[in-house]
């Protein structure tokens, strides 16, 4: 009998992330520098007691929050969402020194028009914004450009939508502009360029190199997006994701995409609530360009309605009263000590010849092995990991299907973001043993 199942229910492999996560499940005792979990010794259980209280302490407010709201999300939350965003991208730590000896022109209107409340929208966790981006821009066969490597729950969402990722070349400093270039050209000779809808790009502390792109090449993706929209026939939009732009504990932070001169109608920009404060609380939110906002929205109200009044509620409180600022401020201390760590266990522990590539902030350590040594899921490594119980992500996971590189194969994540220090430095030397096997 013939499968009843639409063609994207047939097409929608299993997410990488569910098998990782159930193999830490079904082994308690492993240790998991895998899954990009948060720490759970700072989730901010009291806080949220404190501002739940308040709103369900009367009938006046509590109703509210345990009724439906709006499908772009509560008018108070957007309204803070777009004024935390633009303190974030006016701060004086956010410019670079070229940046800061340039006048600033802009008014506070122009400002408030950038991080406009208006074209902000709440969601389910920024996965959810950034499925219904995709559900609103690519049909079948479109193609998504991303960074090589890039978040590989992204890569499932193109997957599962029967949309064609083609990978970018990514430096420390962000995408490798002439490789875009390069690309760009490639496909607009093959006529790939008209089906082109986007470029993915995870601007802050990447998931999983821990890159953060630099404001200058920001500006320069843009500038190329332009330069071949008019070949394409349409917009490409630029969708930065910023979830770990919060989790920052050195460096300065980076103005974001939104403060390219045009960019409001091209930056999708998505964040979340989830990381820095509390998964639990699954709120994310977007500043979206205005004809795309009601494209989304449109969908949203077909997803759910609005995104649950309550958390919505909580997140308005805590930001309100400066509660999430503090809060923040000390999980980017613990994850700083936490990545200090394991720097510390990676010197200790790994092979010389092991290239590991370290961040200012986020939850993850990129590590580059010779290229002869595969660490995939049917890996040696691997396989080996396994059975000494540690468990890290096959940096192949993280690779687009782009028919123009062979995939690598060679590489890891290794995340500190939910592991206590013990942990850490236990899974570390495990990890390291199992290496100095293969990588003598």
């Amino acid at each position: 009998m013939k499968n009843a199942l639409s063609a994207m229910g047939r097409r929608t492999a299993p997410p990488p992330i569910s098998w990782l996560m159930q193999a830490a499940l079904s082994r308690p005792q492993i240790i998991s520098l895998a899954a990009g979990f948060t720490d759970s010794a700072t989730l901010p259980v009291k806080i949220s007691r404190q501002v739940l209280n308040r709103v369900l302490r009367s009938s006046k407010t509590g109703q509210p929050a345990l009724q439906y709201g709006i499908t772009a999300g509560e008018t108070n939350l957007r309204q803070l969402t777009a004024r935390h965003l633009q303190t974030l991208d006016q701060s004086p730590s956010s410019l670079s020194s070229s940046l800061q000896r340039k006048s600033r022109t802009s008014t506070k209107d122009e400002d408030d028009k950038i991080h406009s409340w208006e074209r902000t929208m709440i969601t389910g966790g920024s996965q959810q914004l950034l499925y219904m981006t995709v559900e609103a821009l690519g049909d079948e066969g479109d193609i998504v450009l991303v960074e090589d490597p890039t978040y590989f729950v992204f890569l499932s969402i193109l997957q599962s939508r029967g949309l064609r990722a083609r990978g970018v070349r990514l430096e420390r400093d962000g995408l490798d502009l002439g490789h875009l270039e390069t690309v760009l050209q490639r496909l607009k000779k093959s006529g790939g360029l008209r089906r082109t809808k986007a470029l993915y790009l995870i601007s802050y502390f990447h998931n999983p190199t821990g890159v953060t792109t630099s404001f200058e090449k920001k500006r320069g993706v843009l500038k190329l997006l332009k330069k071949f929209e008019g070949a394409a026939g349409h917009p490409i939009y630029l969708i930065e994701d910023a979830a770990y732009r919060e989790l920052r504990f050195k460096g300065p932070d980076i103005r974001s995409a939104l403060m390219v001169p045009g960019a409001a109608e091209r930056v999708i920009y998505t964040g979340t609530y989830s990381k820095p404060y509390a998964p639990g609380a699954r709120v994310g939110f977007g500043i979206l360009p205005k004809l795309l906002f009601t494209a989304v929205q449109r969908i949203k109200g077909n997803h759910d309605f609005g995104t649950a009044n309550l958390l919505q509620q909580l997140l308005a409180g805590e930001l309100k009263t400066g509660l999430y600022d503090r809060h923040v401020a000390k999980i980017r201390t613990r994850y700083g000590r936490k990545a200090q760590g394991m720097k510390q266990a990676l010197a200790r522990h790994f092979p010389s010849n092991v290239e590991i590539w370290e961040s200012g902030g986020g939850l993850y350590f990129w590590t580059r092995l010779p290229k002869n040594i595969s660490t995939g899921v049917k890996s040696k490594v691997f396989r080996t990991a396994l059975k000494n119980d540690v468990l890290y992500v096959p940096g192949e996971l993280c690779y687009a299907d782009d028919p123009s590189r062979p995939k690598p194969d060679h590489e890891m994540r290794i995340s500190f973001g939910s592991a206590s220090e013990a942990d850490i430095r236990e899974g570390i030397k495990r990890l390291g043993k199992v290496l100095r096997k293969y990588c003598p």
